[in-house]
């Protein structure tokens, strides 16, 4: 039976991600330098709870996800719980990488096991280290963590088979077990995949428009309109955390979601005959 490592060793650092300290940090650096942030969400203009992000190579998606992380930059949280899907493994239900931490070209990311100890009180939530062995949905977001949050620990969460009962029930069990804490969600998705660019914009304007009203229903209605094998190629591969997340920060007091960036993979290759789609978004509560 396989055990969790007191440390996960990436196994994409040196081809997803630079795996040299200096080149990783400055080409992270240059994303984030280069995104704007919209006025709206500058100085203070919404308590952000919550991010979606995509979780491509940083050559392909950084720039999308730098949006994302801009808006996060010198704020304060106690926790990251990043909510991923699984590319590799078949389960049912989220499996939480428990304790220890992350190992990444900038230093090891701990794992904060109170909240995850809080979070496996729920049967959703498993122990099942095979999901997070060769996952990248979770580590391509730590380089961006490790530059604008970087002494705040996370919780990685893998999620399985993305049904509907999964999804609402990971969303509940992250509203009670976070409520009262000051805290940050991450759903890492990338968009539709291989389709040429002008169908990619079609189909990821649906996921875009359900992100902008703040619509975690429609979003999960629009995965269900295809068969499984078909919802990370048409809609999103990480539609159902995306989904959670959306209704978790809703319980948690967000009322606002906003799409800052979309992209896709043709904008850096120039191959725009099978592309991968991407977004960005903030979700929290306006304060100005």
């Amino acid at each position: 039976m396989r055990q969790f490592d007191p440390i996960r060793r990436s196994t994409i650092a040196g081809t997803w991600y630079p795996a040299d300290r200096e080149t990783l940090v400055d080409e992270v650096d240059a994303h984030l330098a280069a995104a704007g942030v919209p006025p709206d969400l500058d100085a203070g203009g919404m308590d952000v709870s919550a991010l979606i992000a995509p979780h491509a190579g940083l050559v392909y998606s950084g720039s999308v996800a730098a949006h994302a992380y801009r808006a996060v930059a010198g704020r304060t949280y106690e926790v990251v719980v990043v909510v991923g899907p699984s590319h590799f493994s078949l389960f049912d239900g989220v499996s939480i990488y428990p304790q220890g931490a992350f190992a990444t070209p900038m230093g090891p990311v701990p794992i904060e096991e109170e909240t995850a100890g809080r979070l496996l009180q729920d049967p959703v939530v498993v122990e099942y280290p095979r999901a997070h062995e060769r996952e990248h949905s979770v580590e391509m977001q730590l380089p961006f963590l490790r530059r604008v949050l970087p002494d705040t620990p996370i919780v990685p969460l893998v999620m399985g088979n993305q049904t509907r009962e999964t999804v609402l029930a990971l969303a509940a069990t992250l509203a009670e077990a976070l409520a009262g804490h000051r805290v940050l969600l991450v759903a890492s998705t990338d968009l539709s995949h291989y389709f040429d660019a002008t169908r990619a914009a079609q189909l990821d304007a649906v996921v875009v428009e359900h992100v902008d009203r703040f619509d975690p229903n429609g979003l999960l209605d629009e995965l269900e309109r295809y068969p499984e094998h078909d919802r990370g190629r048409c809609v999103a591969c990480g539609g159902g955390p995306a989904a959670a997340v959306m209704f978790a920060a809703r319980s948690l007091g967000a009322t606002r979601s906003r799409v800052v960036c979309r992209a896709d993979s043709g904008d850096v290759s120039g191959d725009t005959s099978a592309v991968v789609g991407y977004l960005a978004a903030v979700i929290g509560t306006r304060t100005k």
